[in-house]
């Protein structure tokens, strides 16, 4: 039966582009260490509430509080790692993309002139 999953994987890996691979590791990995840290977090906080040590409200409103805060760092984590992954393979990014539309608009604008 595992071997039917690493088959399945296999075969999922090759419709990927090339191109989207790499970000496609990278999700993945982000997904798995936040997954964890939160198992991590949920399981202090319910021992902390078990013995009595805070109170569940309390308890509630730290993992909240955690939470949010890990979200945070975890998404300007994936957001740097997209930005070095598209980098690494030389994909242009938005304001690359305003800078070339900002050039061809200028020269439209020559070339209007020219024809008038």
């Amino acid at each position: 039966m595992a071997r039917k999953k690493e088959e399945t994987t296999t075969e999922e890996e090759k419709k990927v582009s090339p191109v989207l691979a790499p970000l496609r590791k990278v999700v993945l990995a982000s997904i798995g260490a936040v997954a964890i840290a939160q198992e991590e977090a949920e399981d202090l906080i319910n021992k902390l509430v078990e013995r009595g040590e805070i109170a569940r409200e309390e308890g509630r409103k730290l993992m909240q509080d955690m939470m949010a805060k890990r979200r945070e760092k975890v998404e300007a984590q994936f957001d740097a790692r997209v930005e070095g992954a598209l980098e690494k393979m030389n994909v242009p990014t938005k304001a690359d993309l305003k800078a070339v539309e900002k050039k061809l608009d200028e020269l439209n604008k020559k070339l209007d002139k020219l024809v008038k």
